[in-house]
């Protein structure tokens, strides 16, 4: 009797790699001693695990609302505050939210429904003034320490913020019956009703073996069971496999997480009806680098919340005129 031996052989990650990969090496191992809470019965028994997919009858959403951000530093600063204040380091930077509204399965197509602009300038000087150039005016925003991390944080939490704020205006004046899709994790947006958070790239493998295996035998449109997380906070989570033609590890794979206080019934059906619509979403290799992922709503919403933050050049040269003037 023979014995077929398989070739030694490598596949190449889809994504473009100007991207960091869309799953980290790491977090294909089994982690040990994690930190992250888990409670895998939340559906299904633990040892039922088995790829899911949304039921005969499950209803995509009459309306899908998409959020997404983008930030850039413009410049790199110093502040120079009160006579008795020492010059800190600073950043200028412009941010922007948006928002698409969808309807899956209708004939209308994804539309702007919500756009912002703000430019803020980060530091740590308790008196620092606004910068005013012809262009733009950046407003004073104190950070913590005023290291580079804690600069990075304060502009992401002014990100996280304003998509927050466009999402609660857009839909007290609308009125809708829809879901919201947030790019990224939820937190920071767990009170908001209806509402789920997509996460693209995968740095931590958070379940343990036998329920990880489920991840990779996924197919299009499926999902795992829905599991509980906590970490610095709580939250609700499942694996969806979107379409894609690479067999890499993952390859497809995106997370979704629901808020922590919604019953079993309700983050069951959220799942199944994010996990309905969210393939015909999907972005396209030969257009986006990061596609599967990459829904194509977000990558259009993307592109255009970068243009509407205005050239990076003019604004550069726009700070330094002015910090030269003052």
């Amino acid at each position: 009797m023979s014995t077929t031996l398989q070739r030694p052989g490598f596949t190449v990650d889809p994504w473009d790699p100007g991207y960091a990969a869309a799953v980290a090496v790491e977090a294909l191992a089994e982690l040990e001693g994690s930190s992250a809470e888990l409670d895998l019965e939340v559906e299904v028994p633990a040892p039922e695990w088995r790829p899911i997919t949304p039921p005969v009858g499950t209803a995509p959403p009459k309306v899908l609302l998409i959020a997404d951000g983008v930030r850039r530093i413009d410049a790199r600063v110093w502040v120079h505050g009160g006579p008795e204040e020492m010059p800190v380091a600073g950043i200028a930077a412009s941010y922007a939210a948006g928002i698409v509204r969808c309807v899956p399965g209708g004939d209308t197509p994804a539309a702007l429904a919500a756009v912002e602009v703000r430019r803020s300038l980060f530091s740590s000087a308790p008196s620092a003034p606004e910068a005013v150039t012809p262009l733009a005016v950046y407003q004073a925003e104190q950070s913590g320490d005023g290291g580079l991390d804690d600069l990075s944080l304060a502009l992401q939490r002014r990100l996280t913020e304003l998509e927050v704020t466009l999402a609660i205006n857009y839909r007290a004046e609308s009125g809708e019956d829809d879901l919201l899709l947030v790019d990224g994790p939820l937190r920071g947006r767990t009170h908001l009703p209806s509402t789920v958070g997509y996460v693209k790239t995968h740095h931590t493998s958070y379940l343990p073996k036998p329920q990880a295996a489920v991840v990779p035998a996924l197919v299009r449109g499926q999902r795992t069971p829905v599991f509980r997380m906590g970490t610095s906070w709580q939250r609700h989570a499942w694996y969806v496999k979107l379409p894609v033609r690479s067999q890499t590890p993952w390859a497809g794979i995106a997370r979704c997480e629901a808020g922590a206080d919604l019953s079993v019934p309700e983050v069951v059906a959220l799942a199944n009806a994010i996990t309905l619509v969210l393939p015909s979403m999907a972005g396209v290799d030969y257009k986006d680098p990061r596609a599967p992922q990459n829904l194509v709503p977000i990558g259009g919403l993307e592109k255009l919340l970068r243009h509407r933050l205005g050239d990076p050049g003019l604004l550069y040269r726009a700070l330094r005129s002015a910090a030269t003037s003052s």
